[in-house]
């Protein structure tokens, strides 16, 4: 009946699928999260497309999750009442680039490598990268951000309107083409990191970046994770427009040495990039080396040349799937706290001593510019004491970062994983959002069950 309906509407048996394994496929994301299969798969081409699915949703009172890359880690693309996954997968065209105005439209379907080789030829790029090659629509429903966020911000700072299909089929646009406004509410801000649970993104528009003349990347080495962190303090306390400034901890690169066979120094170590004209970097990074001899770097290295950058930030970027891999069969966990700058080293200390402490053999990695740090490592969901220890002590990191000005996610959102954390963090303000979603979705058909506790979440959990 459902897959039937469908077809009426977009007439194309390749883009309307109840294939058991396309439903496999949209039924869950990278991590541990125990999936769901939908009822059925759609793949839109056109805005048209979307507004005709959801006004049928809508009168049918059928779910809708939007899905991209499936790259996302909280279980933000998980269908826990099946319905309808709605795949952007071939809304992936640049619609218009206007370089003179430093900025580009896109549909939600568009990846962030996708987008950038588009942009190359006009001298742009757009710079927030969260590591995955995930879809711009993802990356805005979660508010990405990554290795560039301390130099460019997240995607609320580099979204600057889209539109986007509401739960009754309303076609509504946010924002506008400038780079600042004070007409009326920030809308915009309001969608990006909504987890597409307020509306569907059809197309969205982007603020870009000229590409640098010349860009240094660096490692420092440390005896300690604390010193390294010191060290990270030093630098953004200088001033110095620093483009990224990422930590790992030993057990990384030992992961990643185990899993690419190199001999990476098993130590703590600070990656750092540099970005500008020839002269302010080649001042720039001698001024970074001199800072990080005066915080007690044991080594400090430097490489100009695009292939020796990308070797030398290979360990940071290999870091997830080099830890997962040391455990044939596990699934990924990547925990996401962020704490203000002048806690960071304390908190990356604390969480070392709870991983130890509940045996879990994970490594910390972080996005120290910002303030944000994950644990990973691997899990297997079937064991119940593992998962039992996993959770304890992911409690107790997110405590801690409450309880030091923090957040409990920097970057992946809340999704199913993180809901109780967010009924803590936000007591005070959350009517307020479980108010807009009401409004915007009386029949809670757009992502159900995520963000908000609801009772029947807390039973599929």
């Amino acid at each position: 009946m459902l897959y039937q309906e469908l077809l009426e509407i977009i007439n194309d048996r390749e883009r309307v699928s109840i294939n058991e394994t396309v439903l496999e496929q949209h039924s869950k994301g990278l991590t541990y999260h125990t999936g769901k299969l939908p009822d059925v798969v759609v793949f839109p081409t056109t805005e048209e497309e979307v507004v005709e699915v959801v006004k049928y949703a809508a009168a049918n009172k059928i779910p809708i999750v939007p899905f991209g890359a499936g790259s996302s880690l909280e279980g933000h693309v998980i269908p826990l009442k099946g319905g309808i996954s709605l795949d952007f997968t071939l809304m992936n065209k640049v619609v218009s680039v206007h370089p003179e105005d430093f900025l580009v439209k896109v549909q939600p379907g568009v990846t962030r490598k996708q987008l950038n080789l588009h942009l190359k030829k006009h001298g742009l790029f757009f710079p927030v990268d969260p590591g995955a090659d995930a879809t711009i629509g993802g990356m805005a429903a979660t508010n990405a951000s990554g290795t560039s966020a301390v130099a460019y911000g997240t995607m609320k700072r580099n979204v600057l309107g889209l539109r986007a299909v509401l739960a009754n089929g309303d076609l509504v646009s946010t924002g506008g083409e400038t780079i600042k406004s004070s007409a009326g509410y920030n809308l915009t801000e309001l969608f990006v990191g909504s987890e597409g649970t307020l509306g569907v993104f059809t197309e969205i528009t982007l603020k870009l970046s000229g590409i640098p003349e010349e860009t240094i990347a660096a490692k420092a080495y440390f005896t300690d994770v604390v010193a390294a962190g010191s060290a990270a303090e030093m630098v953004l306390q200088s001033g110095v427009r620093i483009g990224k400034i990422e930590l790992v901890d030993p057990k990384t690169i030992e992961a990643v040495n185990h899993y690419k066979g190199t001999s990476y120094q098993e130590r703590p170590t600070l990656f750092l990039e540099y970005s500008g004209s020839k002269e302010e970097v080649d001042n720039g990074i001698t001024f970074i080396e001199q800072l990080m001899e005066e915080a007690g770097c044991l080594e400090f290295e430097y490489e100009r040349d695009s292939l020796k950058r990308a070797q030398l930030w290979d360990a940071r970027h290999s870091a997830a799937i080099a830890v997962v891999s040391i455990r044939p069969n596990q699934l990924l966990v990547s925990t996401d706290v962020c704490v203000p700058i002048s806690e960071l080293a304390k908190a990356i200390s604390y969480s070392r001593e709870v991983i130890e402490k509940y045996r879990i053999d994970a490594a910390l990695v972080g996005h120290v510019g910002d303030g944000n740090f994950h644990a990973l490592f691997g899990v297997n969901p079937n064991d119940l004491e593992e998962m039992e220890r996993f959770h304890n002590m992911n409690n107790e990191i997110v405590d801690y970062a409450l309880q030091h000005r923090g957040t409990c996610t920097g970057e992946h959102g809340i999704g199913i994983g993180k809901m109780k954390f967010l009924e803590k963090e936000k007591a005070s303000s959350l009517h307020i959002m479980k108010a807009i979603k009401a409004t915007l979705d009386p029949d809670n058909i757009l992502n159900p069950g995520k963000v908000f506790i609801r009772n029947e979440v807390e039973e599929y959990l």
